[in-house]
């Protein structure tokens, strides 16, 4: 099967209604790292010093030494800048999730202690923040299950979401198959939760944020004043709550100890927490909370896809649409299919690239597979069922006599100038929309018509499709 793996569809033009408690527009939800202590560090018996998200510009790694500079960043967001955050969140109310690095968490425990104390969620950031990207697949196993064992040794429970940011390819699909997390948010992806289906099991997958992210004060292009980061979020908020209005949607907001805990980068924070508590159709839950809301009230329901459907079954489902040309089906079932081909937008799409690109000769022969409108094939009720109920639709069943005769004549007419019968799609059409379509396009010369024909065999099996597939 050649298929692609990426979902580039999602939910496509029809997201379903989040359903927010209270009616809220938006679920703006804020994730604290907790990092320091966790980072590159020979102390940690690591190659090198860590060289990522500090105010240090051009930060390199240093290969066997200690960098007491960098080192002493990280400490800050472990002593200064976590309790500004803490007295921050905590005077407002607002829960956090901690995405708790484990050895971060294992060297911190006044500050695990005041997390649990505020009632935030930590969930895990994996064992240490290193790059997963070289690991080897066991490796990278093994690594989740001592995050598990030491998150569960230090904090007293088990963490039930998960988010390494410096994953692999493997990341999500290893951290599903462990079996114990609410969700993952190794994604990047959309607005709203959604459900992956890892194997046997059904695996909640929360999208987190690059962008709403405080680690732009580290990058470039980045923020360079607090107030550019309050103006990003606002905006994103306010984009996000106007289309609340129709279509709640989830918004993170990304945050580091060392990072928004500084003075000047915090004020910006707290102006947008400080907008955003004036609305009152806004939810700020901890990312455990939008799990279970997500669990209860869109709970995954496993179904047919035809990207994953053998050749075999693709055929027998698909093969008729076409009429009476199960080749079409074959050869779109040979094609590079993935997500974006499950539904009927998709699977159309595949078919009519087999019908278009096939041979003019093999093209007539599926329009020569279509039965005459209101023809003898209809009088003998030996229409397939798709063509018997299309027709129907129009009102093809109940002609009068002359109309019938009327009929009869311009089928023998058409037949005979263009070599093919009459197409048209019944579904979109009455009685005397076709009549007067067949009158018209009776008189235009073979090649339209044969061009004409091909568009309207590809629109019958778009409304073949999105029936079947309803």
């Amino acid at each position: 099967m050649n298929r692609y793996p990426r979902n580039m569809i999602g939910y496509g033009p029809d997201a379903p209604q989040a359903n927010w408690p209270g009616g809220a527009r938006v679920a703006v939800q804020f994730v604290l790292n907790y990092e320091e202590g966790g980072e590159n560090c020979v102390l940690h018996g690591d190659a090198a010093s860590e060289a990522f998200l500090s105010d240090i510009t051009g930060a390199a790694m240093w290969q066997g030494q200690r960098h007491w500079n960098m080192e002493s960043i990280y400490e800050y967001g472990a002593r200064a800048g976590f309790w500004r955050l803490h007295r921050l969140f905590t005077g407002m109310d607002i829960p956090l999730t901690i995405y708790g690095v484990a050895t971060a968490l294992a060297r911190s425990p006044e500050q695990v202690a005041a997390m649990k104390s505020a009632g935030w969620e930590i969930a895990s950031h994996g064992l240490k923040w290193v790059e997963h990207k070289d690991m080897p697949e066991d490796e990278e196993r093994a690594s989740i299950a001592e995050a598990i064992r030491l998150h569960t040794e230090v904090v007293g429970e088990r963490p039930l979401g998960w988010y390494t940011g410096r994953c692999s390819a493997n990341t999500v699909r290893l951290v599903s198959e462990e079996g114990g997390f609410d969700y993952v948010s190794d994604t990047y992806d959309d607005d709203l939760p959604y459900w992956l289906e890892v194997g046997d099991r059904d695996q909640l997958i929360i999208p987190y944020t690059l962008e709403a992210n405080d680690m732009r004060f580290a990058v470039s292009p980045g923020w360079v004043t607090g107030e550019d980061f309050f103006v990003y979020l606002k905006d994103a908020f306010d984009t996000l709550y106007e289309e609340g209005a129709d279509s709640p949607k989830m918004m993170s907001v990304g945050l580091h100890c060392r990072l928004i805990g500084r003075p000047g980068k915090i004020a910006g924070l707290k102006r947008f927490l400080d907008y955003i508590s004036g609305f009152d159709d806004v939810w700020t839950p901890r990312r455990i909370d939008i799990a279970r809301h997500w669990q209860a009230t869109h709970p995954h329901v496993r179904s047919e896809r035809p990207s994953q459907m053998s050749k075999d079954r693709f055929v027998e489902m698909f093969g008729g649409i076409i009429e009476h040309s199960p080749w079409v089906a074959e050869g779109a079932w040979e094609l590079e299919l993935g997500p974006a081909h499950d539904s009927p937008v998709g699977v159309h799409s595949a078919l009519v690239r087999v019908f278009r690109t096939a041979s003019d000769e093999a093209r007539l022969g599926v329009l020569n597979a279509h039965p005459d409108l209101a023809g003898k094939l209809a009088a003998a009720k030996q229409l397939t069922a798709d063509s018997a109920s299309e027709q129907a639709s129009a009102g093809l069943d109940a002609l009068t006599d002359a109309e019938r005769e009327t009929f009869t004549k311009l089928n023998a007419a058409y037949t005979a100038k263009h070599g093919f019968p009459f197409i048209i799609a019944a579904r979109d059409n009455d009685k005397a929309g076709i009549l007067a379509a067949f009158e018209r396009r009776v008189n235009n010369d073979r090649d339209t018509e044969f061009a004409e024909a091909c568009k309207q065999v590809e629109r019958i099996a778009e409304l073949r499709l999105k029936e079947l597939m309803a």
